[in-house]
């Protein structure tokens, strides 16, 4: 029995590895432009919360989860995630892991909106540059993951930038210490917790929204709240903090999809820098030598962190 001859191969459209290319530059420049959105969002919101200083804090948050809440849920519902987050709702476990998480996330945007409607923007922005040093050391606490020499020397070196600035101006910069710690925990419950981030935000916004409906009622029964006293303008910037709070997170969550860590880890850095340099440039917060010497110190921790001489070494062979 004679045998059939094989099908001759198809033949390759040799401009496929330029299409593949292209899609695969294309995918990376989207979750670049998502990425730094989210970061620049991040780090002009100060604007906001110093525009709403005269509003108490607490009101504000509670205006802050209500709004948010009404942005996202439709979002959840044109991403077709409602079935997900029904069915996260029913999951005792993932509520309890959503529940700490969104309490110590209501312990982040309380402090922030304090610091920043207080006139403590440098604290503030002191804070998102230690949270990956705190990252590192919550990890080596509650997951094991021992920082290497390199990480060990980083954390060190923001701890004294902390004591520089408790011994030279006499006091703690809680702000910073609350901030860089509530994130970093969130941030670790979030990696445990089954959930990406539109849904598992608005998990959370749902577990806030009774407390923060129930606030802002008792606030308008007293006849003290934003809505019985406010005007137009604070009205407005009260609703607009909802999105503002949903956007960037949603950015994020693009960027972090497209781009790899490294790229990621790095970008982040734009945030304290755009609030430290408003904080000096535009409000006029007074920078002393103990804030230079405390900001130097926490600057060259997270340069250690974020250099890693190992990769660059790599890197270079392989370009070399």
């Amino acid at each position: 029995m004679p045998t059939r001859a094989a099908p001759p191969p198809s033949p390759i459209d040799p401009a496929q590895p330029d299409i593949i290319a292209r899609a695969a530059a294309d995918h990376r420049r989207e979750g670049l432009s998502a990425a730094l959105g989210a970061y620049v969002f991040w780090g002009l919101s100060p604007a906001l919360y110093h525009l709403l200083g005269h509003v108490a804090p607490l009101e504000v948050m509670a205006h802050r989860i209500v709004w948010a809440l009404v942005f996202a849920l439709p979002l959840v519902a044109a991403f077709g995630q409602t079935a997900t987050l029904l069915r996260l709702l029913g999951s005792p476990k993932v509520l309890l892991v959503c529940t700490a998480s969104a309490l110590v996330v209501s312990i982040n945007w309380l402090t922030f909106i304090y610091a920043t409607g207080s006139g403590q923007k440098l604290d503030a922005s002191m804070g998102y540059y230690i949270f990956p040093l705190a990252s590192v050391m919550l990890g080596a606490i509650f997951l094991g993951e021992r920082p290497n020499a390199r990480q060990g020397v980083a954390i060190a070196l923001a701890g004294l930038g902390v004591l520089v600035m408790l011994v030279g101006l006499g006091r703690l910069p809680w702000i910073a210490l609350v901030l860089a710690v509530s994130f970093g925990t969130y941030g670790l419950l979030r990696k445990i917790a089954p959930a990406e981030a539109l849904v598992g935000f608005t998990l959370e916004v749902i577990l806030l929204a009774p407390l923060a409906v129930g606030w802002l009622a008792w606030l308008q029964w007293g006849g003290t709240g934003a809505l019985a006293t406010g005007t137009a303008i604070d009205l407005t910037l009260l609703l607009v903090a909802g999105p503002a709070t949903a956007l960037p997170l949603l950015l994020f969550a693009v960027g972090a999809r497209r781009l790899p860590l490294g790229t990621l880890g790095m970008l982040q850095y734009i945030n304290p820098t755009l609030q430290f340099a408003m904080a000096v440039m535009v409000y006029g917060e007074p920078f002393t030598t103990v804030h230079a010497l405390t900001f130097a110190l926490i600057w060259t921790g997270v340069a250690l962190y974020a250099i890693d001489p190992a990769a660059l070494r790599r890197r270079a062979r392989r370009v070399g």
